[in-house]
């Protein structure tokens, strides 16, 4: 739950710590420097600052969320629980872009990893089918809805209001 600055900060500081102790022959303490170095270099790649940003994303500050997700240099690498959100957020902020290409393609790579809930999962596939019913790919809009369509019984009634009303869209432009 570092930002990328406060890691480097941390890490330099854990370094001089690493020095100071080998220089005076305190080994017990050295690795415990380079165990705290180790955590918190896996955390840059396997935790980013997904976390950071989720506490502004929820608070709709898409600004601040976008800087932090993009702090992340390789969103490949961060573990499946953390990429799956990170792909969400960045769905929603390319969304309030209306950046809708991005944004359908962040969503589609946020259906591939576990999100925190049904609900966010669903919505996601939500996302993507209204995406492709505005640029007029009813199969693939019905695709996703279908997808939707199966977690049903686990979502709230106002995603299941959105998924009737873009079903009906649907079938209103197939006439």
């Amino acid at each position: 739950m570092f930002t990328n600055r406060a890691r480097q900060l941390v890490i330099f500081v854990f370094l001089m710590v690493l020095i100071f102790t080998i220089y005076e022959h305190t080994f017990e303490i050295s690795g415990i420097a380079m165990l705290a170095i180790s955590i918190l270099l896996w955390g840059y790649f396997k935790e980013g600052t997904v976390i950071l940003a989720a506490k502004d994303f929820h608070d709709k500050n898409y600004e601040k969320t976008e800087k932090l997700l993009t702090q992340i240099s390789r969103p490949n690498l961060l573990s499946k629980k953390r990429r799956g959100f990170y792909e969400y957020m960045m769905g929603g902020i390319t969304l309030q872009k209306q950046d809708f290409d991005a944004a359908e393609l962040h969503y589609e790579n946020a259906v591939q990893y576990p999100l925190h809930s049904v609900n966010k999962h669903v919505a996601a596939l939500v996302h993507i089918a209204n995406i492709s019913l505005r640029n007029h790919r009813f199969d693939k809009a019905e695709a996703y809805l279908n997808l939707a369509r199966k977690q049903e019984s686990n979502i709230t009634s106002r995603m299941k209001d959105v998924i009737v009303k873009l079903e009906k869209e649907i079938k209103q432009y197939k006439k």
